[in-house]
C-alpha cells in the first residue's frame, strides 16, 4: 500500500557505513535504516551468529524456553533496570506492553479510568495504544476514534507536566530525546518533574528508548546521562542489528505486574532475533565504543556548527538534528544529498537528521560534512534573491 514516499533508489548491498544501489553506485549512509543498523550494515559478527543459529533452530514459539531468549533477557535487565523483560517484534509493540503494564498497575491502585501523559511531539508507534500516545498522529481523525486515556503537554514544560499528573495518572510516557519530531532533547528539569510527579502519584515513568537506546547517545541507554531512572524502558530499532526485535524492560516491581494471559506474541524473542541482539549487545556495550560515540558526536557537531547555513545542532552522541537557516528547503536538500551519495533524513521542514552507524569513521564524518557543505552552497546559490 502507498503508505511511504520512497526515494527513487533501490539498495541491494550494504557493508559498514556504505550502501550500493542496483546500478552499483556507492552511498555513505548517515541514516542507518533509521538507527537500526547501528553496528553497520552486515556486521560480520552478527552475520555469522545469525547464519549459525538459522542452521540450528529458528522458531519454537513462546510456549517453550530457548537459550538465546533467556540470555538476552538477562543481559538487558542487568544492563538497565534489573527486572523482567517482555520481548516484542518492534518498538510500537514494546510500547504496547508498557502501556498494558501501566494500566494494569493503575487498576491495581483502584484507578478505573487511568491516564497516560506524553509530551507534544513524542512518537511512540502506530498501533492503537502507541498511536493514541503519539499526539501528532492521534490528531488524524480519519484513523479515529483513538483509545481514551491519553493526554499531552508541551515539550519541556515542567509545570504543565506536573499539573497533568494526578490521582488518575497511570504513567508518564516520553522519549528522552524526541527522534521523529526532529531530534529534540528533553531537559533535565522536565525529566525530574516527570520522575517526581510519578512518585507522588504512584504512577510509572516509562522512557521510550527505541531510537535513543543501544549506544546511540554515547551511553548504552540515554537515561544513564540524565538524573532519572525509569520504571519501564522500551527498546527496539538497533537492538537486532537489522532483524526485527523489541523489548520492554522493567524494574523488579514493575516486572511482576503482568501475569499469564495478559500479553503475548507468537514470534517475539525467537532464537534468531535474540541471537542477533545478543551479538549486537556484545559489540555496543563496550566502554571504548561508547566513549568514541561521544567523541565523534562532539566533533561532528562542531564541524556542522561551522557551516554558515546551519543554525543549530541538537541531540547527543551520534543522534543529531541539524537545524538549517531560514529559507533552506530541507526536503530538496535531502534529495540533493541522496543524489550526491549521502543518505540522510528530513524529519521536519528545516531539519536534517543524522544517525550514522556507531562504527562510523572520523574520515567518513568529514566526508559527510563536506558533502553537506557543498549541497548547502549549491542550494543557496540556486535560491531566488
Amino acid at each position: 500500500m502507498r503508505t511511504y514516499r520512497r526515494a527513487p533508489v533501490e539498495f541491494v548491498r550494504g557493508e559498514g557505513t556504505r550502501l550500493w544501489d542496483a546500478d552499483g553506485r556507492e552511498y555513505l549512509d548517515f541514516l542507518a535504516g533509521i538507527s537500526v543498523c547501528s553496528v553497520g550494515h552486515c556486521h560480520p559478527e552478527v552475520v555469522d551468529a545469525v547464519r549459525e543459529q538459522a542452521g540450528r533452530l529458528m522458531h519454537v514459539s513462546n510456549l517453550f524456553h530457548t537459550e538465546p531468549m533467556a540470555q538476552l533477557a538477562a543481559r538487558l535487565a542487568e544492563s538497565s533496570l534489573g527486572g523482567r523483560v517482555f520481548f516484542a517484534n518492534s518498538g510500537t509493540e514494546a510500547n504496547e506492553c508498557a502501556i498494558k503494564v501501566a494500566r494494569k498497575h493503575a487498576h491495581g491502585r483502584g484507578i478505573a479510568e487511568p491516564e497516560i501523559v506524553s509530551f507534544a511531539g513524542d512518537f511512540h508507534g502506530r498501533t492503537y495504544g502507541a498511536l493514541s500516545a503519539t499526539p501528532g498522529l492521534a490528531a488524524n481523525e480519519a484513523l479515529g476514534p483513538m483509545l481514551p486515556g491519553f493526554r499531552s503537554v508541551p515539550l519541556n514544560d515542567a509545570g504543565a507536566l506536573r499539573e497533568a499528573v494526578g490521582e488518575t495518572t497511570a504513567a508518564v510516557l516520553i522519549e528522552p530525546i524526541q527522534g521523529e519530531a526532529g531530534v529534540y532533547p528533553v531537559t533535565d528539569e522536565a525529566l525530574l518533574a516527570a520522575r517526581e510527579a510519578c512518585d507522588e502519584a504512584g504512577a510509572l515513568l516509562i522512557l521510550d528508548e527505541i531510537q535513543t537506546g543501544m549506544g546511540r547517545t554515547g551511553s548504552l541507554w540515554a537515561y544513564q546521562q540524565t538524573p532519572v531512572r525509569p520504571d519501564l524502558l522500551t527498546t527496539a530499532k538497533a537492538l537486532g542489528g537489522g532483524l526485527p526485535i523489541g523489548a520492554c524492560v522493567a524494574t523488579p516491581e514493575a516486572g511482576e505486574v503482568l501475569g499469564p494471559g495478559d500479553h503475548g506474541s507468537t514470534f517475539a524473542g525467537g532464537p534468531l532475533a535474540a541471537t542477533a541482539a545478543l551479538t549486537v549487545l556484545e559489540i555496543v556495550d563496550d566502554p571504548a565504543l561508547l566513549r568514541r560515540v561521544r567523541e565523534l558526536g562532539a566533533a561532528l557537531r562542531e564541524s556542522l556548527l561551522g557551516l554558515e547555513e546551519v543554525r543549530e545542532v541538537r541531540g547527543r552522541g551520534l543522534m543529531l538534528g541539524v537545524g538549517l537557516e531560514e529559507g533552506i528547503d530541507a526536503h530538496a536538500l535531502g534529495a540533493d544529498l541522496l543524489g550526491d551519495g549521502l543518505v540522510v533524513n528530513v524529519p521536519e521542514p528545516g531539519t536534517l537528521r543524522l544517525l550514522p552507524p556507531l562504527t562510523v569513521e572520523a574520515e567518513e564524518c568529514e566526508r559527510a560534512v563536506a558533502a553537506l557543505h557543498a549541497a548547502l552552497v549549491a542550494a543557496t546559490r540556486a535560491a531566488p534573491a
